[in-house]
């Protein structure tokens, strides 16, 4: 999405840390003679997961990155936590809540569970009509005969015609001395433009009223192993919310929401593939998941052949923005193509001349780099001032690609992958070109 706006929204924080512009720095800065090298993450791997990798104190402070992230309410953190009192973060549990709500309403509005019949609501859902909430008032919109625009937990969604965010918000998260995310130093920024979405709102509406003897059956295909698995508590919690809370309001379609949980594991393994086999002959009408793009791109085509609906609340790769997908996936996760315009207007306004970009060899990490550097270009920098590098997480170390990294001596360096991200990091602080200060 090109001329795609970028609105800071809040700034609570930011610190010296981190966001020091590397001009600042210059050769005489850090060490007497080292150069100031500013490093950034992104959703992968900006998480307090990242920081229990390691021992020494500091040696993440000061890195910031982008993750799709509202600023959630404590209203909702809180009961998050009655569900889960053990999370640590709350990534991807707005957006996993947003995508079964979402679902639930559009089954609502066209009278049916049945996937192919409710799918075509689900855009409608989100833009045009009457504003609301919470499941509770925008079914109260449609049992009145109304036309319901539900504004979610992760943000406005505005959905486009392939079923996804026209415009989202970023956090733009630093870690602090800790080696966890300072959450005092955490801003928001939206990126996007509403003026994207969708103009159609799909079929008219089923009479109020209408009931179901079939109830609408959510299957999950979340992180719970793999290298994304500390993405897997928060996004649990936000389905398990979502459910018991439409329940609580009297179901869809007058039946109760039945759950049933699965597992993704990552794109090196098997998990996702079992785990799809296992919803669809439980006959779900939603698979909510998975939180990989590369792992969702295994199973999509299983999915929506079947007629049933995959709805990611993590996917961010721009492939499925143009996926051959019958009109059946969708995802409460904004593309790279957003993420990619908050990411390099942060490494700009921080001053950075020169970028280093180590990435994921999979969907998620080229789509990503790629993007940003289309952006840093369209900022100004210059093609030679960029270096990418794609890596293999499997691989038994990462030392020629931080001798890379080292030999272009760059003003900052983004790494964009999972957990692997930690033994990257640990080899960039070696060098002197990570986030640890002396």
């Amino acid at each position: 999405m090109t001329g795609a706006a970028l609105l800071a929204l809040t700034a609570c924080g930011g610190g010296d840390e981190g966001g020091t512009p590397a001009a600042e720095g210059g050769d005489g800065g850090v060490g007497g003679g080292e150069k100031l090298v500013n490093v950034y993450g992104t959703d992968g791997n900006m998480g307090n997961a990242l920081g229990e990798s390691f021992t020494t104190e500091g040696a993440l402070a000061g890195m910031r990155g982008t993750t799709p992230l509202t600023e959630l309410s404590s209203d909702f953190t809180d009961r998050l936590l009655a569900i889960d009192p053990d999370l640590q973060d709350f990534n991807y549990a707005g957006e996993t809540y947003d995508a079964i709500i979402v679902s639930a309403l559009a089954a609502q509005l066209a009278g049916s569970t049945e996937p192919t019949e409710f799918a075509p609501y689900i855009n409608g859902i989100t833009f045009g009509g009457e504003t609301c909430e919470d499941f509770v008032s925008c079914k109260e919109i449609i049992d009145a005969g109304g036309n319901p625009d539900y504004d979610g937990v992760s943000g406005p969604l505005e959905f486009t015609e392939p079923g996804e965010p026209a415009v989202a918000s970023f956090g733009i998260l630093e870690f602090g001395q800790d080696n966890q995310i300072d959450s005092d130093a955490t801003e928001f920024v939206l990126a996007g433009d509403a003026d994207n979405a969708a103009s159609d709102e799909g079929p008219a509406p089923a009479p109020p009223g209408a009931t179901t003897d079939d109830p609408l059956v959510i299957g999950t295909l979340l992180p719970l192993t793999g290298n994304l698995a500390f993405l897997g508590p928060p996004e649990v919690a936000g389905a398990r919310l979502a459910v018991q809370e439409i329940n609580e309001a009297g179901g869809v379609l007058g039946q109760d929401v039945e759950l049933i949980e699965g597992d993704s594991g990552d794109a090196s393994t098997d998990t996702a593939s079992q785990t799809v086999d296992r919803l669809l002959q439980e006959n779900v009408d939603v698979i909510v998941g998975a939180a990989s793009s590369g792992v969702s791109l295994t199973v999509i085509d299983a999915i929506t052949r079947a007629g049933v609906v995959q709805f990611s609340p993590a996917n961010t790769s721009d492939q499925f923005t143009t996926y051959n997908d019958n009109g059946l996936y969708f995802r409460t996760a904004p593309p790279d193509t957003l993420q990619a315009r908050a990411l390099s207007d942060l490494i700009i306004n921080d001053g950075n001349n020169t970028v280093g970009i180590m990435a994921l060899n999979d969907p998620y990490g080229t789509g990503l780099m790629e993007n940003t550097v289309e952006n840093l270009q369209a900022a100004g920098l210059s093609e030679d001032s960029i270096q990418t590098l794609t890596y293999d997480p499997q691989a038994a170390n990462f030392d020629s690609e931080i001798q890379q990294m080292v030999e272009f001596n760059p003003d900052a360096v983004v790494v964009i992958g999972f957990e692997e991200s930690a033994r990257i990091i640990e080899g960039l602080n070696a060098e002197g070109i990570g986030p640890a200060r002396d």
